[in-house]
């Protein structure tokens, strides 16, 4: 990897999924052994998934193939948990894909096809899942300087960064569209939310000129993403395409972004060299297309029939067994659609081709 300077976008290229990257090596646990995702809490994920499954596979007519894509297959876990899941009259109908830039692993079901890059466009008809996936497409980040201008965050591959030049054309486009910095007031305070690895907010005393943004603020430039999702959603040529994943929109956006690293379990410091994972949460709004519909996953998982709720005492003294697995089922369901937690995950659905559409309503 070269040591010049560079924007986080191709930085994060290459430490996530260039030769040797976080992604692509193909060696260890994978991403498991690194964060926990809603996958890897529960079976009761995949089921719910399945459930989605059924009922894209009733919308579209129940046609002799159906496709499952699973976008960010890590080491195929999800598509493992559905497949599981699945009804026998659907799982024979079933054509499984996993969408994944690392080796395909060992021991996975034959069934399975591995795939780097997304199917050819119009190509499929079914269910596009990435659990997520968006917040590892690399982006760009912008950082206001001392008067107020975004300018683009340079870094080194041992996470030393400096301000570049000025943000224009599609990224200040999408800035302004989406990301409004100039929007910010100096209400905000620069210390109280500053993220590992920023190059530093300004000076609090420093104040930008009237109507411009305070220095000190960043954001995580998205169009990569809105044109990564228009390209899985465009796979399909009839179902529904869905994603699920850290999330924030126009109204709620974090004046000092969320770029961040993950290693074995905790949240560190991004560095661009390959040992961590490094994310960012989404601008879901922002990929949205046309008919789309934005939901938590606690409201997701409720429409699929995950629930948290106890199962009743009596059922201890009946049979305990039971019981106690009732009890583990439950704790996983509250975990998954914790309103504090992964329940606060944003699911975004597109259907495509005119059906599919309301599945998930209360």
């Amino acid at each position: 990897m070269t040591h010049d300077w560079c924007g986080w976008r191709d930085a994060a290229e290459q430490a996530l999924y260039g030769p040797g990257g976080f992604y692509t090596s193909g060696d260890g646990p994978g991403p498991a052994g690194h964060f926990r995702t809603s996958v890897h809490v529960s079976p009761r994920y995949a089921e719910a998934l399945a459930t989605l499954l059924c009922r894209v596979d009733t919308s579209l007519g129940c046609p002799a193939e159906l496709a499952l894509v699973d976008v960010g297959a890590g080491r195929g876990e999800l598509l493992t948990g559905v497949l599981a899941a699945l009804p026998a009259p659907v799982y024979a109908r079933v054509r499984p894909y996993a969408v994944e830039r690392a080796p395909r692993p060992a021991g996975l079901d034959d069934r399975v096809t591995w795939l780097a890059e997304l199917p050819a466009p119009g190509s499929l008809t079914g269910l596009l899942f990435a659990n997520e996936w968006l917040d590892n497409v690399p982006v760009d980040v912008a950082e206001t300087d001392g008067d107020g201008v975004p300018r683009h965050v340079l870094v080194r591959p041992d996470g030393t960064e400096r301000l570049g030049d000025p943000v224009s054309g599609a990224d200040a486009e999408w800035l302004a569209r989406w990301w409004p910095l100039a929007a910010a007031t100096d209400s905000a305070d620069p210390e109280s939310q500053a993220l590992p690895g920023s190059a530093g907010p300004a000076d609090p005393e420093s104040q930008a000129l009237p109507g411009s943004a305070l220095p000190g603020l960043r954001a995580e430039i998205g169009h990569p993403r809105d044109a990564a999702w228009a390209r899985a959603v465009g796979t399909l040529r009839a179902g529904l395409a869905a994603t699920a994943d850290y999330a924030h929109t126009r109204g709620t956006r974090p004046p000092y972004g969320t770029l961040t690293g993950f290693r074995e379990g905790r949240e560190v410091r991004p560095v661009p060299d390959g040992s961590c994972d490094i994310t960012a949460h989404v601008a879901l709004d922002a990929c949205a297309g046309p008919g789309a519909e934005q939901l938590t996953q606690r409201q997701a998982l409720h429409a699929l029939g995950v629930e948290g709720s106890r199962p009743p005492l009596s059922l201890a003294s009946s049979d305990p067994a039971a019981y106690v697995r009732a009890l583990g089922s439950a704790g996983a369901a509250a975990e998954l659609t914790d309103p504090a937690g992964l329940g606060a995950f944003g699911w975004l659905l597109q259907p495509v081709g005119g059906s599919c559409t309301g599945l998930l309503a209360p």
